[in-house]
């Protein structure tokens, strides 16, 4: 059962924690942080939700029910651009441009394939963990 603190505080939080999960997404190329840990983060922001507004409103407010195809669409993100240097006879996971070569930029961030790649991953993760946490709270509320 939830509360009125409780609401507050999850609408006041929810934001910050998924602009937290984009910072670490865009920062981990300068310093600490990549997909993965941005997934979590943003997984933990739906758990929030879901447990300060109930299984409904989440699936109101929030894409849940595509968790399964955006883990799938982030898993085949990161395989391609994994594996895509091998069509070019380099080495999977060989990131392009190659060190020392003009890279685009997009205001601070660097546009190379290891954005794409934590992208994919972040999109996975999050796909994972926001199935798993709707599973649970679906067999929790006998699938309301």
């Amino acid at each position: 059962m939830t509360t009125i603190l409780t609401e507050t505080v999850a609408r006041l939080l929810a934001a910050p924690t998924f602009a937290v999960a984009a910072a670490i997404i865009v920062k981990g190329y300068g310093d600490v942080g990549d997909g993965f840990a941005a997934g979590v983060v943003a997984g933990l922001g739906v758990l929030l939700v879901f447990a300060a507004f109930g299984a409904r409103e989440t699936h109101r407010v929030l894409p849940v029910r595509r968790a399964g195809t955006i883990a799938v669409a982030g898993l085949l993100l990161a395989l391609v651009v994994g594996f895509a240097p091998l069509l070019l006879g380099d080495p999977p996971f060989t990131h392009y441009p190659a060190p020392g070569e003009s890279v685009v930029h997009v205001g601070t961030l660097e546009l190379i394939t290891a954005v794409a790649f934590d992208l994919g991953v972040f999109a996975l993760v999050l796909g994972i963990v926001v199935g798993a946490i709707d599973f649970v709270a679906r067999a929790r509320k006998g699938s309301w």
